[in-house]
């Protein structure tokens, strides 16, 4: 397993049920807030300066995740998208990567096809059941619970 995290050269990360826990909260002006995890932002950041880039791709188009991008320094992010492996792609090209030294970590049915090209899939331990069967690595914890640093901390102990 470690051979596998340590392939890893860029990580992508769905954003609602990964690094959240999926819940959405509405304000009364109809603004959707979501709650991000500290100890999975540390990892991220983590993942970083051990020389992973990280991505950031999701089909919501709340604000909020290109805030919660700006303040952990990831610089791939892609909100409001339809076709994940797509978009993925298309930052891979970017970074001349492939999808073979690409994890990607979901947790819903969009995730699937993503899961299914890459590398390594990961997921969070409260994913969909067909998420789970697609994926190489389920982390113990769920999602916006720890799930994501402990990903993070399995590729940097990796590359050490």
């Amino acid at each position: 397993m470690k051979s596998k995290f340590s392939a890893i050269k860029l990580l992508s990360l769905d954003v609602d049920g990964v690094l959240t826990d999926g819940g959405l909260y509405y304000a009364d002006d109809g603004r959707q807030i979501r709650k991000f995890n500290v100890k999975d932002g540390m990892g991220v950041k983590q993942a970083m300066s051990a020389g992973v880039d990280v991505a950031i791709i999701t089909a919501s188009k709340a604000p909020c995740i290109l805030k919660r991008a700006e303040d952990l320094g990831v610089k791939h992010v892609r909100i409001g998208v339809e076709d994940k492996l797509a978009a993925l792609k298309t930052i891979c090209s970017e970074l001349g990567v492939t999808l073979a030294e690409t994890a990607h970590m979901g947790d819903d049915l969009n995730d699937i096809p993503v899961l299914e090209a890459v590398g390594f899939a990961l997921t969070v331990a409260d994913a969909i059941e067909d998420v789970k069967a697609a994926a190489g690595y389920v982390a113990k914890k769920g999602g916006g619970a720890g799930a994501v640093r402990e990903v993070c901390d399995l590729i940097v102990e990796s590359k050490t």
